[in-house]
């Protein structure tokens, strides 16, 4: 199940219509990690297997898989002591301060049809601890053809090495305008673990590691290292020291979503590689940060999907603690 941003599922172009109090921004930090071993997918297009084990160990390193192929998706090793200000993410490449926002527009392509797609990523100033960790909420709203599809709030925090990690999301997806599903996963519930977006040093991250893994919802996306680029240039503009990552799930192996992201801006653009039902083209048009009511907005839609989930996701999200 691949997800768009950061997400998906910046740039330097504000547009602040909307907005109260908008500013530049970057930001810089580095982290290496220790994967273990998981017979799992390779990358680009070796076979699947079962579950893969954690590795007891919480060292970091930069070595490669035990199995001899860097492609194949492992787990990081995961030890809460190691995130002392888990909620200050600075991490270069994918920087999550309270008020940043960025838009990604571009198209969906599913049998030929071109249909416009838009994703809006914001981070709110709230925080909620998973698994002892103090994590950054954002909220996430996804359009195609103009209709809000989804809008979840995700959870993220950076470790002492600059790696940012994702410890689950609350998403709630709509047909027609109407509700219709929530697959809930939160790391350390219902076997689900955390896992790393972006190592604080991107180049390091030659091994494909897992970004998260619940069994529960068939989340188990992973990426790895694919290109560094000089120079990106999308909608809002020409960005420099850029890494792409190819990101895959066990689900769907040979099928890629390669994410850009530049340093001290983000997540810049989402391509496509290997087919699949449904592919993405979308590269960054805005950025933004927020400040006073304009962030106040979001921290409250955020607390109000909260409010929702502990409703309708009461094994999952119902065993969490409250945002603050």
């Amino acid at each position: 199940m691949i997800r768009t941003f950061t997400g998906a599922r910046g740039a330097l172009i504000v547009s602040c219509l909307l907005v109260v109090g908008c500013t530049q921004i970057p930001a810089a930090s580095q982290a290496v990690v220790e994967p273990s071993t998981a017979p799992t997918p390779t990358l680009p297009d070796t076979g699947r297997s079962a579950s893969p084990s954690v590795s007891p160990s919480a060292s970091a390193s930069a070595e490669s898989s035990p199995s001899g192929d860097p492609a194949k998706p492992q787990f990081p090793a995961f030890d809460a002591s190691k995130f002392s200000n888990g909620s200050n993410i600075t991490n270069a490449w994918l920087p999550l301060q309270p008020g940043r926002r960025w838009i990604e527009d571009g198209v969906t392509i599913e049998e030929g049809e071109r249909m416009p797609h838009r994703i809006v990523f914001t981070v709110t100033n709230l925080t909620k601890t998973i698994e002892g960790v103090p994590t950054v909420v954002a909220y996430v709203e996804d359009y195609a053809e103009g209709e809000l599809v989804e809008k979840e709030i995700a959870f993220y925090a950076q470790d002492d090495d600059g790696a940012v990690w994702y410890f689950g999301e609350h998403p709630e997806e709509y047909e027609e305008g109407e509700f219709a599903a929530a697959p809930t996963w939160i790391a350390g519930i219902a076997d689900a673990k955390p896992g790393i977006k972006v190592l604080g040093d991107p180049s390091m991250q030659t091994q494909a590691l897992y970004q998260g893994w619940a069994p529960k919802v068939d989340w188990n996306d992973y990426g790895r290292l694919d290109e560094h680029e000089d120079q990106d240039c999308v909608t809002a503009g020409c960005f420099d020291d850029v890494y792409r990552f190819a990101e895959s799930s066990d689900e769907e192996a040979g099928i890629f979503q390669l994410k850009s992201y530049a340093k001290g801006i983000g997540e810049i653009r989402t391509g496509a590689r290997g087919g699949g039902d449904s592919q993405e083209d979308l590269s960054l048009k805005s950025t933004a940060v927020l400040t006073g009511a304009a962030l106040e907005k979001f921290d409250d839609i955020a607390r109000a999907m909260e409010a929702h989930a502990y409703e309708i996701s009461p094994d999952v999200y119902g065993k969490t603690d409250r945002m603050h």
